[in-house]
């Protein structure tokens, strides 16, 4: 859902890891401009429950369930590290023409830990369709994209199974 330069970006993530299913609803909402403006996360991994709510105000200083996370202030965007549809919030606020690149330094919530993380990344444009990705962890992929910029697959690990629009 889209309104007023402001995006409203929700899904499912559904997996195992090591063995034990999870199974993550989130949501997260930009303020205008596009940045992060909050997220949450609830659910389940294995038998323990999640209920995670981020916020980050117009100074960009970020909390986590209330509590401050100077390690991530001034960061742009949420990435939540067990899914890569997070990776449409820079894609679309970047809005780079093919062949340009950008960076930015995303808020990481790393999984399964759920703490947060800078995480340095690197957009650039290869196609209408494309993206080739960075990041300061030693991860890059090719990232897809739908029409409205929604990331439909990444690499090789992720891809969306469900229709996407705006």
């Amino acid at each position: 859902m889209e309104g007023g330069g402001r995006l409203e970006l929700s899904g499912t993530a559904i997996f195992s890891d090591r063995g034990s299913p999870c199974a993550l609803r989130y949501s997260v909402e930009t303020a205008e401009g596009g940045r992060t403006r909050r997220a949450r996360v609830e659910g389940i991994v294995g038998r323990h429950p999640v209920d995670i709510r981020i916020r980050a105000d117009r100074r960009r200083r970020w909390t986590i369930n209330g509590r401050p996370c100077p390690q991530v202030e001034g960061c742009e965007d949420v990435d939540l590290n067990f899914s890569p549809s997070t990776n449409t919030l820079p894609i679309r606020r970047l809005s780079l023409a093919v062949g340009d690149r950008a960076s930015v330094r995303a808020a990481w919530l790393r999984f399964p830990d759920f703490t947060f993380h800078p995480l340095d990344q690197v957009y650039h444009r290869k196609s209408r369709s494309s993206y080739r990705y960075g990041s300061s962890s030693g991860f890059s992929a090719v990232v897809e994209v739908n029409s409205a910029g929604l990331v439909t697959r990444y690499g090789g690990v992720w891809k969306a199974v469900a229709g996407l629009s705006l």
